[in-house]
């Protein structure tokens, strides 16, 4: 009635997200089965477990850990999510006959060692260095058009003052008063008149 568990010896997680599948084999009466994942050489930490029987099956996480469990057939399936390099060590998975007696437990296993690599921040720097270089871009550009639009106003009315003074036909052809004539009762911007245009016209 002894339980037997196979691991496999290396686990390594890129992506904060691992599973660890732990096969075994029971040829008991057992009805009531008890599966659990832990940490460290000396497995001082129980991460998560699963328990089940005929008809219920429940499961529960170490705060520490975010851990769910999964039983198929002859193996157990720890899944581990949002892991960190300090979560990096030795797990091992303990199988339990609870009900009815005998109660049996598998032997310690040699193990799987998971080591989780810590994402690099470094591979967001070029997404960053190309947004900034297309901020800068576009800057320029809109500058450039900016330019080359006020030019093109300042060049248009220039033209158009010009066209306006050659266009004009209107001349103030009145001539203004003598400034050494006062006091006789002329407005200063009337013209002068000419009196000889009154006198008869003599041979």
């Amino acid at each position: 009635n002894k339980i037997l568990v196979a691991q496999r010896p290396l686990l390594i997680v890129a992506n904060r997200t691992a599973t660890l599948v732990c096969n075994y084999t029971y040829n008991g009466t057992g009805k009531e089965f008890r599966a659990s994942l832990h940490k460290g050489t000396d497995s001082a930490v129980e991460v998560c477990f699963i328990s089940w029987n005929m008809t219920k099956i429940n499961s529960n996480s170490n705060k520490e850990f975010n851990c769910r469990g999964i039983h198929d057939k002859d193996k157990v399936i720890f899944n581990l999510w949002n892991m960190s390099a300090s979560q990096t060590d030795i797990y091992f998975c303990k199988i339990e006959a609870m009900y009815p007696p005998p109660y049996v437990y598998n032997e310690k296993s040699n193990g799987t060692v998971i080591h989780v690599r810590e994402t690099p921040i470094q591979t967001q720097e070029p997404e960053s260095a190309t947004s900034y270089w297309v901020m800068v871009a576009v800057t320029g550009l809109l500058g450039f058009y900016s330019m080359l639009i006020t030019a093109a106003f300042i060049i248009y009315r220039q033209k158009s003052k010009r066209n306006r003074y050659r266009q004009s036909d209107y001349m103030n052809m009145t001539p203004r008063h003598p400034p050494h004539q006062k006091n006789k009762g002329y407005p200063s911007y009337a013209p002068t008149r000419d009196y000889t245009a009154y006198r008869s016209w003599q041979p």
